[in-house]
């Protein structure tokens, strides 16, 4: 992987970034020499700016952009890469972690709460996996793409139907993704993170029982978006190119493969 800058490792885009998980992930990558495409919903403008104003303070070197859209609508996905591309040069590591949760039981999900979270958490991730190898194989270099699956990927949880399927099948997607990119040069893979102190999970548990969390892990504590972003960090060096097709769980030892 090249980079447009002689003091840049390269462009990473990292989708949902507004806050928790993809926050964490663009502040890390910035930190480890990337040059950043940051990118959410406009009505997360004000976050997007925050994380924007926070890499620049800390890493004045790196250069950053911020584009919205929607990772449910493939224009705007295929529009995202287009303007990193236009902006920086090249694509060297892209991060599908933008996702959503509308936590009901089974019997009280509607199609339409299905159909949404299924179109943000698969079409979203399937647009990004797809325009991101194109992008990729278009320059010849490799890449590293990284996926959002969860703990809830691998095994079910009660109220989360529609997360659970939408989770479950981000590791399809990587491993086929994996398969058919690997000659090119580019890995693809995914983390699932178990409890990790973000506004989602705040959302997920309005009663918020953290010692619960904390009690069904081997370390028994709630993990932190660093412990993810740290992960991030190795699976797009070049040391990790024997990586490929992996959901790797970061869940302090919840459930064990």
């Amino acid at each position: 992987m090249t980079s447009t800058k002689s003091n840049s490792k390269g462009v990473a885009v990292v989708t949902g970034s507004a806050q928790g998980i993809g926050r964490s992930i663009a502040i890390r990558l910035a930190g480890d020499g990337y040059d950043i495409v940051i990118n959410d919903l406009e009505s997360k403008k004000d976050n997007l700016e925050e994380v924007k104003n926070e890499i620049t303070a800390n890493f004045p070197e790196r250069r950053v952009l911020t584009v919205f859209g929607d990772v449910s609508i493939e224009e705007d996905v295929k529009g995202l890469i287009k303007s990193a591309v236009k902006e920086f040069g090249s694509l060297n590591v892209f991060v599908a972690n933008a996702g959503i949760c509308k936590p009901k039981s089974l019997i009280e999900t509607s199609s339409d709460d299905f159909e949404s979270v299924l179109a943000v958490n698969v079409k979203g991730t399937f647009y990004s996996y797809k325009y991101a190898a194109q992008q990729m194989i278009a320059q010849g270099e490799g890449g590293r793409i990284v996926g959002a699956s969860s703990l809830a990927g691998k095994k079910g949880l009660a109220s989360a139907s529609a997360y659970c399927a939408s989770k479950f099948a981000v590791r399809g997607l990587t491993q086929c993704a994996a398969i058919e990119l690997g000659r090119n040069g580019i890995t693809v893979n995914a983390y699932a993170p178990g409890a990790i102190q973000t506004p989602m999970l705040a959302g997920l548990v309005e009663s918020a029982d953290y010692d619960e969390f904390k009690r069904s892990s081997s370390v028994g504590d709630l993990g932190t978006t660093q412990d993810v972003s740290s992960l991030v960090s190795f699976l797009v060096t070049p040391e990790a190119r024997f990586i490929t097709g992996q959901t790797i769980s970061v869940d302090g030892g919840v459930f064990f493969d």
